[in-house]
């Protein structure tokens, strides 16, 4: 349900949403039911991921509600998608590259576009997401990713891939204890990957894991390489940076819990964002730094990071956008 290109560029849009997971989707919904005609930038593998953000690459999504039987995350963001449309909102495939929020109407560039004329809108809705950060060059990372590898303990540790096996956490922060110790209601054992001697977590969370009968901590080593069988995670291969030994760890489960980084480089410099990146909103609202601009899901939550809380930000988000056109008279 694209515009024609002209179209896109000769008005200035009520609603340009930037994003295209849980928060993305729903915030569309809502705005194009409430007439805003919204338009949608799902970006093109921005972030390194998929339009749809981070539950395209999930297999299983057994927590969302409505699903009792669950359902894969491709499935579910093809649905979100779907519903979007029927509602009238118009989906482009482009990622947004650059934006100007010092006037209004705001000024959004597509990524190869910058050079030429902006999309002008009256209120933007950022909903672009974060990024889990994992080992990149790490060996197998791509092999086992979802198929024993994944970067959320929360969204995967339940699934019977995982139960009564020996898994491993890679981090050292609140993040890493809080996923080793949610493990354990699943996990035979959960070894702890830590590359120094001592955790960053606090004080809490370290008495949590240290003192865990299931988790082992692995200290001063990093993990080189993953492998397996059949497509699915049997073992890692971690080397001590101290004693520069390699030893292999047979495990059916690696979790990275290193941190996101949340997909705000289009506004830096343009918004306020906390020390590690994301989108400060103020105290619930979606409302940003900026009268008419509005984040959702991963770009301004560090805390939560599920679907269905995305998704409900989203359409915070929408409310708020809808609320501030027709009370400020744009």
């Amino acid at each position: 349900m694209n515009h024609h290109p002209n179209d896109l560029l000769n008005k200035v849009h009520q609603l340009v949403i930037i994003g295209s997971g849980p928060a993305g989707h729903t915030a569309a919904i809502y705005a194009s039911r409430a007439n805003l005609n919204p338009i949608l930038f799902e970006g093109f593998m921005a972030g390194g991921v998929a339009a749809g953000g981070q539950l395209t690459t999930t297999t299983d999504v057994e927590n969302f509600p409505g699903f009792p039987d669950g359902i894969s995350g491709p499935n579910l963001m093809d649905l979100f998608r779907r519903q979007s449309l029927r509602f009238g909102t118009s989906i482009f495939t482009e990622t947004i590259s650059k934006a100007d929020f010092s006037s209004r109407p705001f000024r959004l560039w597509r990524e190869g576009e910058e050079k030429s004329p902006p999309i002008q809108s009256k209120a933007v809705i950022i909903a672009t997401g974060a990024t889990a950060k994992t080992l990149p060059l790490l060996e197998g990372i791509k092999e086992y990713w979802q198929k024993g590898i994944s970067a959320c303990a929360v969204c995967d540790g339940a699934l019977p891939l995982f139960r009564d096996k020996e898994l491993a956490v890679i981090g050292g922060g609140d993040t890493a204890a809080e996923e080793a110790s949610f493990l354990t209601k699943y996990a035979s054992k959960v070894y702890v990957i830590h590359r120094r001697d001592q955790l960053r977590a606090s004080h809490a969370m370290q008495n949590r894991i240290l003192h865990h009968p299931k988790i082992q901590m692995i200290w001063d080593s990093e993990v080189v390489c993953a492998f397996g069988k059949e497509s699915l995670l049997q073992g890692i291969k971690i080397h001590n940076k101290k004693n520069n030994q390699e030893t292999q760890l047979s495990v059916h489960g690696l979790f990275f819990a290193i941190g996101h980084k949340p997909n705000t480089d289009p506004f830096l410099g343009q918004i306020e964002l906390d020390q590690d990146g994301y989108i400060i909103c103020s105290p619930n609202t979606s409302r940003t730094s900026i009268e008419g601009v509005f984040a959702a899901g991963d770009v301004q939550d560090k805390k939560y990071r599920q679907a269905i809380t995305s998704a409900g930000s989203g359409c915070m988000a929408a409310l708020d956008a809808e609320h501030w056109l027709s009370n400020s008279g744009e």
